[in-house]
């Protein structure tokens, strides 16, 4: 007897502490998605010239993936449509960052995008958000 009543409370007293240790865990992640995460997935399309990105636009307003529209009228050197990949906050330019986390996510096929593009010292970006952590 005394030893089913030693479990029973013992297990009781774990379960409790798991389930706070979980609720504090889940609190986090959501306080971090709120401040808008450290890290997001990026694709954008590059141009040098200000007429070029706003012609990017206006196929990417027509229906065209935007990949496809970064494979085509992209000037850097980011391959498969403009991926950059997962970039992490202080890892970019000042007024790329600031609205790469001000984005919403979206997909290639329906994309949410910076317009008017966004200015840097390399140019013109298009810019849309995949993912964000």
């Amino acid at each position: 007897m005394p030893k089913n009543k030693g479990g029973g409370g013992g297990g009781g007293k774990a379960k409790g502490g798991k389930d706070k240790s979980a609720d504090s865990g889940s609190g986090e992640t959501k306080k971090k998605e709120a401040k808008g995460g450290t890290a997001v997935k990026v694709r954008h399309i590059l141009c040098e010239k200000q007429s070029k990105a706003l012609e990017a636009i206006e196929k990417l307003k027509s229906g065209m993936k935007f990949n496809e529209v970064a494979s085509t009228y992209s000037e850097d050197k980011a391959r498969s449509g403009g991926d950059l990949g997962w970039m992490t906050r202080g890892s970019m330019v000042g007024p790329f960052q600031e609205a790469a986390f001000a984005l919403s996510t979206s997909t290639v096929n329906s994309p949410v995008y910076t317009d008017p593009p966004v200015k840097t010292k390399f140019g013109y970006h298009i810019i849309m958000v995949e993912g964000k952590k």
